[in-house]
């Protein structure tokens, strides 16, 4: 079955022969390269029922109350269009160096990818892209004023810490554990962690059908955490194999392609767009959790924070240019024209108050 599983995973976006040399390319230079352009991330034990759209990935860390636990998406700053000093040392770069310096996927389809298909450059694109541009535009008064840096997975944090990026806008869920180490803006994009899987498996869910499965998750993703804690818990099939992990989300889908692994545990929306590249598996069951994209930045850039909050105001108001015609582009295709269950909340309440 595996042989035949290998055989038809050949088929979809560019063919999986092409799409592992990208990956393969993605790996090796993802932590060596900065990418710089110019142009334009219930019950489930053995009863095998699956999870109704569940809370929050819980984590301890950044959240010190229960209110805080339960709303992490909330603790951020409220939106500001001043300059501050994390402002003005971007703005003082000169000549080639004045761009923003953003970590971001260049792997993952209709999010942050380079289209093969697109020419020489194989620019980068996507949603997440479309909202770096906008970012750029606001701060430096140039949509292209952007260094992109391929941030692996498991080095979103790291890149922030260590002052390699200004700030990392990759398919990256709000919660608490992280919010212990870097800040976040508002949320831009609402999902879930959710199974992907060959058409033919017998697996239904987040549920008893993983038993015995071995499931692919990235290295620091939200998916890894989730599963790890419920295993320990016992929310979880105490058989499942979770002993595979990647550094970047994508190299799972070539892991289940070449019949390594028998499931892919990641966002919904990062499932959708990758069961569009092989049209041979598919999401299986609801989401099991509810969580929220944040752009993530250093703890103490309060004014970048506020900031990226002011134009994701700006963003979600804009009907012509702005969210939801980014979305109709990179994602209708995948999510479905309709973009209620994805929309970001409207921040009623900025709850982090320094």
């Amino acid at each position: 079955m595996r042989g035949r599983r290998l055989r038809t995973g050949l088929k979809g976006w560019g063919g999986v022969g092409a799409m592992a040399v990208v990956c393969a390319l993605a790996l090796t230079f993802a932590l060596l390269l900065p990418l710089t352009q110019s142009g334009a991330d219930g019950s489930t034990g053995t009863s095998g029922a699956g999870l109704a759209y569940g809370s929050q990935v819980r984590a301890e860390g950044g959240c010190t109350t229960a209110e805080m636990e339960k709303a992490p998406e909330k603790q951020t700053l409220s939106p500001s269009s001043a300059d501050g000093t994390t402002i003005a040392k971007i703005k003082s770069r000169e000549g080639e160096k004045r761009k923003l310096i953003v970590g971001v996927d260049q792997n993952s389809y209709r999010w942050g990818y380079r289209d093969p298909n697109s020419g020489e450059d194989a620019a980068l694109e996507g949603f997440d892209i479309d909202l770096v541009h906008r970012i750029a535009q606001d701060i430096l008064g140039d949509p292209n004023a952007v260094q992109f840096k391929a941030i692996p997975t498991d080095q979103r944090i790291p890149a922030i810490q260590d002052g390699r990026v200004d700030m990392v806008v990759r398919t990256m869920t709000i919660n608490c554990k992280r919010l212990a180490d870097v800040a976040f803006s508002a949320p831009y994009f609402k999902t879930g962690q959710q199974v992907l899987a060959p058409k033919s498996s017998t697996i239904t869910g987040y549920d008893g059908s993983l038993a015995k499965q071995r499931i692919c998750t990235a290295k620091g993703s939200t998916a890894n955490t989730k599963l790890v804690n419920d295993k320990t818990a016992g929310d979880l099939v105490s058989s499942a194999d979770l002993k595979t992990t990647v550094p970047n989300q994508l190299d799972c889908l070539v892991r289940l392609q070449l019949g390594e692994v028998d499931a892919v545990v990641t966002d919904g929306a990062l499932a959708a767009s990758q069961a569009a590249q092989d049209p041979t598996v598919e999401l299986k069951g609801d989401p099991f959790t509810a969580e929220y994209y944040g752009v993530a930045m250093k703890k103490d850039a309060d004014d970048l924070v506020r900031r990226v909050n002011q134009v994701l105001v700006d963003y979600r108001e804009d009907t012509a240019n702005g969210w939801q015609a980014s979305y109709d582009r990179w994602l209708s295709a995948t999510l479905g024209k309709d973009a209620k269950t994805s929309e970001p909340p409207t921040p009623a309440e900025y709850l982090r108050k320094s």
